[in-house]
Parts: structure tokens; C-alpha cells; sequence
């Protein structure tokens, strides 16, 4: 029975791990859940000047963003929203007053965006008004709401996040008590895991964030997280940017060792530095119900019909005529190289590593050795495997510093690039085709316009036109829209833009480059084809003509099914016949039948 319960056990299971892998860790198997705190009070829903949003609509647009994109990306994580400072009170048994939970901590969906839809703009204020309505303040209330969250929440969170959203750096208006309660049920949610972040917006005379959130936010757990910010939100970009920053745990896709010599181990994280963005795959539903189908796997034998266990399934490799059947145990044994790790072989200089070598990329975080390989310009030579069962492959480790943008959020990681280098069966000779060269005159045209159509390129600049249009489509049949919004596509070069930074060096390259009246936009003419004897034109093709008295000796010896459609159509025209549309045994019918009367 434990070998049937072992097969069983993971039919129902919302994902599988990678096939030998079992080294995971329990914090992040989990969903991740997010609970968002805004403030309600009446400074929140102050118009900004020259007529931009308040601070409580730019909050309502970005709860909806992380709506929409968990829908997309992960769509099992909890969310949760609950305003605080409120008039009215909402929350499990209405122990707290001042709370309103409009959303409990569950997974997102198209009904959760429809009612943050309804919170936006001057109606959206409005509807807060009579909803909700401006009262009291107690923080420490509203963090313990959000302790009782989480603490209902049955399912295994990995990852807790609660971010603050508020317009004022004293919500308390210096209660001592108050504050005391509110940093007490800060470090109780600290303490059970829970990550707090401030997200504090614009106010007049500035947000002193000392003065009472330093005690009550949670420090950034690595150096890879960006941390409290001191300047307040003044736009919605930058509400954004810093909320796209705290949303998503950083996963590691492994945690190896890094053998720097005998018995010299280093713990390392490998991250993806990107990840292409596709299409999710098409689900079954039963056309009944409309639930989803799921398909199991199962193995049966060949001649008796019973179910095979994993352990009666055998695999074989037929080497020198001879089938050799092994065990699983055994094909893991010869697929195993070594122990999950990366082993150290020595370092190189920069200059060795060639653009024609990378093959693919991630990232490895690593502090004190990635400031000495930057200094001295080299890259560390590595032999790695990334998991159990995996073969081994050689990459080299290059240094990368860390960049932030002006609202020193992180742009670029620090650590190390893993680039996975290749085996020399990887390394194709090519046999490029002759092309005459160009000369130093066409070159250095080119060169100027290489320089003037040049940019700085990011890779998050750009789109997936098709993609987004996808999801557009989806969110407006799910959210009753009349028309999904339009997508500007990234991708389409500007045209514009490009002639007019070009001018007129785009002329003079064509005129170095093509013959005189060359026109790029026209289409070449069509070459006629000629004829073997040197003609102007190819030779139409004669007339296959067969006489009367042939056809019928066909006929009485059945053999006209012997000609070909072509002849057998000639033959129809000399009779007046309809050939248009006709199959070969309707000519034969045709032509037996004027021949027979």
C-alpha cells in the first residue's frame, strides 16, 4: 500500500517538482500574499497642484496594477485591502474600530478590479465619502486587523508582505499610547514573519519619515532589496516604480556551493536575470460543467492490461544488438556526474572571454570576490552543475556592479553574470557567402549613421505587442468593457524620428552604395525566362493532336486510359466537348460516348 500511496500522492498537487530535485525549501513552496494598508483619512483625498491626482486615487491606480499583473503572472497569490483612519468600521466581528477590510486576503480576480475601479476619480471619492468616510486614527488597530489576516489564511504563505500607504508622517498626532500600541503589533507581525514597507506620499512642509515609521517598517532583508526611502511619492511613476520594487520575492532558481579550494565553501543564490514572457497555454474544460479537466498519466502492460507501479517500469538501451534493461536507480547513478555545486578552476583575464561565447545567462549573487574580480578586471572559471542528475558545463563568472536610477531604486543587481560557455562540438564553421567589400568612403558614411541612430537600449522599453493585446482582450471581457484598450506597439521603428536625425545621410549612403536612380521601394521586374536556342522567349508548347481513327482503335482496345489528361483534353476540343472541371475519367466517359454515336 505505501508504494500505491506513493504514486497517488501527487495527482491533485498544484505543481511537481523538477525530476530529482528535492532539495526545497519549505519557505518557498508556499503563495505569496499581499496586503495593502491605506490610509483614509481626508488629507489622502487633497488634489495635488496643477490639477493632478490625489494622493488616495494614485494609491487606487496602483492597487489596481498589482491587481491586474497578479492576475497575469501569478494568479494563486493572496491579496488583501483595508483601509484604516476610516468613520465606518468593517472587519471580522468589528472587534476594531476605524478599520474597513474591502478586500480579504484571497486570490485576485476580475470582480476584486472592478470594485478598486469604483475607488477611483471624483466619484471614486465620493463613494469612499459615503462608504467609508474620514475618523479616527489607531495604526495599531489596523496592524492587528491584518495579524488576524493572516493568521485565518489556512493555505501555506511563503512570502508576507504588508505595505503602508500614507500621506501622513504622524497619523496619531502625537498619542504616545497610540504609538506605543502600534510599534507593539509592528514587531508582533515582524516576528511571524510578516515584511512591513512604507509607501509614504507627498505632503505640505515635507514627510519626516523619523518621526514616527522608522520603528514600525521592516529593514531589507539582503542587499539586492531596496530599502526605506526618505523622499516621500510625488508622481505615480515613482508610487510605481517602489511598489514593483517591494511586490515580488526574488526567488532563487538554485542555492549552491561555491568551492573556492579544499574545504573553502561559499553559499550562493542563481537568479534569472529575464525571463520571456509568453502566452499562457490553453486550458481543457469540460464542456458540461465548464470545469477544468485534468489529465493523468498512467502505464499499462502491453499484453495483460494491469498497472504498472514505477517500480515495474524498466528502461532499456539496446547496445551491440543486445538489449540491456536497467533499473531507475540505476539510470540516475549514470546520469549523476557530481553533487550540485560549483567548483572553482582558476581566473582569466577579461579580454579572454569572447561575445561569440555566451550562450545564456543567469545571475549569482556574491559580495567580497565580485569587488576583487571588477578591480583587476578578470573572470572567475567554473565547473558547474546547477541541480542533481544535471551534466556538468563550464561558465564563466563576470563581474557586475550595482546601479540604481535617481529614486535609488535598483536597476541592476550586483554579483556575478554566469555566462554558460560552450563545449567545442558547439562551435560551427561557417561558409559565409562572397559579398564584394565596401569601401573606406561606405564605411565611414555608415559610421555616421550608426552614431546618430544611437541609443541607450533596456530591455523593459519594450513590449510584447502581442501579448499585450492578448491580455487587453481578456481584462475587457472580464471586466464587461465595451472595447479592450489600445496598444501601442514598441516594436514599430519611428519613423519620423529616424529621417529626421538621419537628414540627408540616408541619400548620400545610397548614393555611394547603389547605381544612379536606384529606388530601394520598387520591386525589381520580373525576369522572363528564355528559350535553349537563344530566343527572345521560352517556346509555347505544341498542340498534342491524336486523329480520329487512333481514338477509336483506343476505344475498342480500352486503352485510353493510357493517354494523358492533356491529349485526352485535345481530343475533347476536336469533338466540341466541355473540358473545363473535368477529371480523366470523365473524359474518357465523354469521348467514348461522341465516338460510340
Amino acid at each position: 500500500m505505501a508504494e500505491w500511496a506513493a504514486y497517488y500522492q501527487n495527482d491533485d498537487e498544484e505543481g511537481e517538482q523538477e525530476e530529482g530535485d528535492h532539495s526545497v525549501d519549505y519557505k518557498t513552496t508556499g503563495r505569496d500574499s499581499l496586503v495593502f494598508l491605506v490610509d483614509a483619512s481626508k488629507e489622502m483625498f487633497i488634489k495635488g497642484e496643477d490639477g493632478q491626482p490625489s494622493n488616495f486615487d494614485m494609491t487606487m491606480q496602483v492597487v489596481r496594477s498589482v491587481y491586474t499583473s497578479k492576475i497575469i503572472s501569478s494568479h494563486r497569490d493572496l491579496v488583501a485591502l483595508v483601509f484604516f483612519g476610516t468613520e465606518q468600521s468593517k472587519n471580522p466581528k468589528n472587534a476594531f474600530k476605524n478599520v474597513y477590510v474591502y478586500h480579504n486576503l484571497n486570490e485576485p480576480g476580475a470582480k476584486r478590479v472592478q470594485d478598486v475601479d469604483a475607488l477611483r476619480g471624483e466619484k471614486g471619492a465620493q463613494l469612499a465619502a459615503e462608504t467609508m468616510g474620514s475618523g479616527e486614527t489607531s495604526l495599531g488597530d489596523a496592524l492587528w486587523c491584518c495579524s488576524n489576516l493572516y493568521s485565518d489564511i489556512k493555505l501555506r504563505l511563503s512570502y508576507k508582505r504588508l505595505m503602508i500607504f500614507t500621506c501622513r508622517d504622524d497619523p496619531h498626532g502625537g498619542d504616545s499610547a497610540k504609538n506605543r500600541q502600534a510599534r507593539t503589533k509592528a514587531s508582533d507581525l515582524k516576528d511571524t514573519g510578516v515584511n512591513i514597507n512604507l509607501m509614504h506620499l507627498m505632503k505640505p512642509g515635507g514627510f519626516d519619515v523619523p518621526l514616527f515609521f522608522c520603528d514600525i517598517v521592516s529593514p531589507p532583508e539582503d542587499e539586492g532589496e531596496l530599502g526605506l526611502q526618505m523622499e516621500p511619492c510625488t508622481k505615480l511613476d515613482d508610487l510605481q516604480k517602489r511598489v514593483r520594487a517591494k511586490e515580488l520575492k526574488k526567488r532563487a532558481m538554485a542555492r549552491l556551493n561555491l568551492c573556492l579550494g579544499e574545504g573553502i565553501n561559499v553559499a550562493v543564490g542563481i537568479y534569472a536575470t529575464a525571463v520571456s514572457a509568453r502566452k499562457p497555454g490553453a486550458i481543457k474544460l469540460y464542456r458540461e460543467t465548464n470545469e477544468q479537466v485534468r489529465s493523468k498519466t498512467r502505464t499499462f502492460h502491453t499484453q495483460t492490461g494491469s498497472l504498472l507501479l514505477p517500480s515495474e517500469i524498466k528502461k532499456a538501451q539496446v547496445y551491440g544488438k543486445r538489449q540491456i534493461v536497467m533499473e531507475r536507480d540505476e539510470v540516475n547513478a549514470l546520469k549523476k556526474f557530481n553533487d550540485p555545486g560549483l567548483l572553482l578552476i582558476g581566473f582569466k583575464p577579461m579580454e579572454r572571454l569572447k561575445l561569440h561565447h555566451h550562450i545564456r545567462s543567469v545571475c549569482l549573487c556574491l559580495g567580497e570576490l565580485n569587488l576583487k574580480c571588477s578591480e583587476k578586471n578578470v573572470f572567475a572559471l567554473c565547473r558547474c552543475i546547477s541541480r542533481r542528475n544535471y551534466p556538468p558545463q563550464f561558465v564563466a563568472l563576470v563581474p557586475q556592479k550595482e546601479e540604481v536610477d535617481e529614486g535609488n531604486v535598483q536597476i541592476t543587481a550586483p554579483g556575478f553574470n554566469v555566462i554558460y560557455l560552450p563545449y567545442a562540438d558547439d562551435m560551427r564553421t561557417l561558409d559565409p557567402p562572397q559579398c564584394p567589400s565596401a569601401s573606406q568612403i561606405q564605411v565611414d558614411k555608415m559610421k555616421e549613421i550608426v552614431s546618430k541612430l544611437r541609443f541607450r537600449y533596456r530591455s523593459d522599453a519594450f513590449e510584447n505587442p502581442v501579448i499585450q493585446q492578448h491580455y487587453r482582450n481578456l481584462e475587457a471581457l472580464a471586466l464587461d468593457m465595451m472595447a479592450p484598450e489600445e496598444t501601442e506597439d514598441l516594436i514599430m521603428p519611428k519613423v519620423a524620428q529616424i529621417d529626421g536625425r538621419l537628414g540627408p545621410l540616408v541619400q548620400e549612403f545610397t548614393d555611394l552604395v547603389y547605381p544612379a536612380g536606384y529606388n530601394p521601394e520598387t520591386k525589381p521586374a520580373a525576369k522572363r525566362k528564355t528559350a535553349d536556342t537563344g530566343g527572345a522567349g521560352a517556346e509555347k508548347k505544341p498542340k498534342v493532336e491524336v486523329p480520329e481513327n487512333e481514338l477509336r482503335a483506343h476505344m475498342q482496345n480500352g486503352t485510353l486510359g493510357k493517354l494523358t489528361v492533356p491529349v485526352l483534353k485535345e481530343a475533347c476540343k476536336q469533338f466540341g466537348i466541355r473540358t473545363t472541371g473535368t477529371k480523366k475519367q470523365d473524359l474518357i466517359d465523354a469521348l467514348t460516348d461522341r465516338l460510340a454515336s
